[in-house]
C-alpha cells in the first residue's frame, strides 16, 4: 500500500472512531471565524452541533480560497452577515449522518458544494438544468434549512454559515444535497478545488459552449475560472484558444492551460471584438466570458462568428448592469447563453469530473499555486488580494 493510501486509511479509522459520539451533544473543533468585514480571520474553538434530518457532518481535510469568499468577507456592496465561517471549496470525509440520509455513510470521501441537488424538484429532474429549487446558492442565508438555526456556536453565540458549506472549519454540517460522493482514491488535496471555480469554467466550455475539435475559442478573463474554461477548450481539441485579459502578467501562465494567443484590449484603439473578428476571419466559433464585466460580456458575444457562433456568460455582473447589443447580432444567428456551475449537477456529475482527473484527462495540479497550514489561513487571503497565484490550498490538519 502506498504511503498516501496508508495515510488516508489511518485518517478514516480515526474519524470512524468519532462516529460513536452521542448524537445529541455538540463538540468543539477549530474554525476560522470572520468577526468583522475585512478583518483577519481568528482561529476559535467552535461548537459544531450534530447533523439533523437530511444533514451530514463532515471532517474537512483540505479547503481552498475562492474569490467569492473574499468578496463576501470584504462585504462591499452587500448586506454584511457576521460573525461567519467562510469557505466553500473543499474535500473531506463524512463523520456522521442525520436522519433520512441513505446515500452517504461515515468514511465516504466527499466534496461539499455551494449549490445543491435535491433530486426532487423540476430542475433536478430535468436533464437540461442544474438549478435546484431547494438548494440553489443563497449568499444571504446563514442558517440551515431544517430549522433555520446555525450548527456553529461559541459559548452560546451563533456563528453564521456561508453558502451552506462553511469549510474553514475542521468540522462542518452540510445539507446532504450539497455533498458529492467521490472516488476515495482521489487526492483530496488536489480535487478539493473542483467543488467550485474550476468545475464552473470547465463545464462552461465542455457542457455549454461545446466547441468542436479544431474550432476557435476566445476566453475573456484569465483567472482560475477562465483558465479552467481554457482547459475545457484544450480537452475538446480546439485549434486556437485566444486569451483576453487586461493583465499581461497572466499570459505566460495561461500557456499551461492551452491558450495559444493573447489579446490585451488596452493595446488597441478599437473594440476588442473587432480585433478578434479580424484575427479569425469573421469571429471565433465559441467564446466564454469569465470576468463579470458587462463590457467584456458584450465583446464576448459580438466576437463570435455569425451563423454558428456561441457565447457563454459565466461571470456575475453588478446588480445595476444592463446587457446591450444590436438585435441583428442575434438575428444573424449568433447564440448567447449563460451558465451556473458549468451546468454540472453536483451530486450526479461532480464525481465524473473527479474521474477526468483520475484518468489524467484533466490537469488539476497546475491550478494550485500555493499551500498553507490552517493556522496561516490569512496568508491565503493575502495571496488572493495581491493577485498572486490561482488557488491556495489550506491544510486543515496543520
Amino acid at each position: 500500500m502506498c504511503t498516501c493510501l496508508l495515510t488516508t486509511a489511518i485518517v478514516i479509522q480515526q474519524i470512524l472512531k468519532t462516529v460513536n459520539l452521542k448524537k445529541d451533544v455538540k463538540h468543539c473543533w477549530p474554525a476560522a471565524v470572520a468577526w468583522e468585514p475585512g478583518k483577519p480571520l481568528v482561529i476559535e474553538q467552535v461548537e459544531v452541533a450534530p447533523p439533523q434530518a437530511m444533514e451530514v457532518r463532515l471532517k474537512i481535510l483540505f479547503t481552498s480560497l475562492c474569490h467569492t469568499d473574499v468578496y463576501f468577507w470584504e462585504a462591499k456592496g452587500q448586506t454584511p452577515l457576521f460573525p461567519r465561517i467562510f469557505g466553500h471549496e473543499a474535500g473531506g470525509i463524512v463523520e456522521s449522518v442525520g436522519e433520512g440520509v441513505t446515500d452517504l455513510k461515515p468514511g465516504d470521501h466527499v466534496l461539499p458544494v455551494f449549490t445543491g441537488e435535491c433530486k426532487e424538484c423540476r430542475h433536478c429532474k430535468s436533464e437540461e438544468s442544474n438549478m435546484c429549487d431547494l438548494l440553489r446558492i443563497n449568499t444571504d442565508r446563514g442558517v440551515m434549512l431544517n430549522d433555520g438555526k446555525s450548527r456553529f456556536s461559541i459559548k452560546g453565540q451563533p456563528i453564521y454559515h456561508f453558502v451552506g458549506t462553511s469549510t474553514f472549519s475542521e468540522y462542518t454540517v452540510v445539507h446532504v444535497g450539497c455533498v458529492a460522493k467521490i472516488n476515495p482514491a482521489a487526492s483530496l488535496d488536489k480535487v478539493c478545488v473542483l467543488s467550485c471555480g474550476i468545475s464552473t469554467g470547465l463545464g462552461a466550455t465542455l457542457n455549454v459552449a461545446k466547441p468542436k475539435k479544431g474550432s476557435t475559442v476566445a476566453i475573456f478573463g484569465l483567472g482560475a475560472v477562465g483558465l479552467a474554461a481554457a482547459e475545457g477548450a484544450r480537452i475538446a481539441g480546439a485549434s486556437r484558444i485566444i486569451g483576453v485579459d487586461l493583465n499581461p502578467k497572466r499570459f505566460d501562465e495561461a500557456k499551461k492551460f492551452g491558450v495559444t494567443e493573447f489579446v490585451n484590449p488596452k493595446d488597441y484603439d478599437k473594440p476588442v471584438q473587432e480585433v478578434i473578428a479580424e484575427m479569425t476571419d469573421g469571429g471565433v466559433d465559441r467564446s466564454v466570458e469569465c470576468t463579470g464585466n458587462i463590457n467584456a460580456m458584450i465583446s464576448a458575444f459580438e466576437c463570435v462568428h455569425d451563423g454558428w457562433g456561441v457565447a457563454v456568460l459565466v461571470g456575475v455582473p453588478n446588480k445595476d448592469d444592463a446587457f446591450k447589443t444590436h438585435p441583428m447580432n442575434l438575428l444573424n444567428e449568433r447564440t448567447l447563453k449563460g451558465t451556473f456551475f458549468g451546468n454540472y449537477k453536483p451530486r450526479s456529475d461532480l464525481p465524473s469530473v473527479v474521474e477526468k482527473y483520475m484518468n489524467k484527462e484533466l490537469e488539476v495540479e497546475k491550478f494550485i499555486t500555493h499551500e498553507v497550514p490552517f493556522s496561516e489561513i490569512n496568508k491565503a487571503f493575502e495571496y488572493m488580494l495581491q493577485g498572486d497565484g490561482l488557488r491556495c490550498v489550506i491544510r486543515m490538519d496543520a
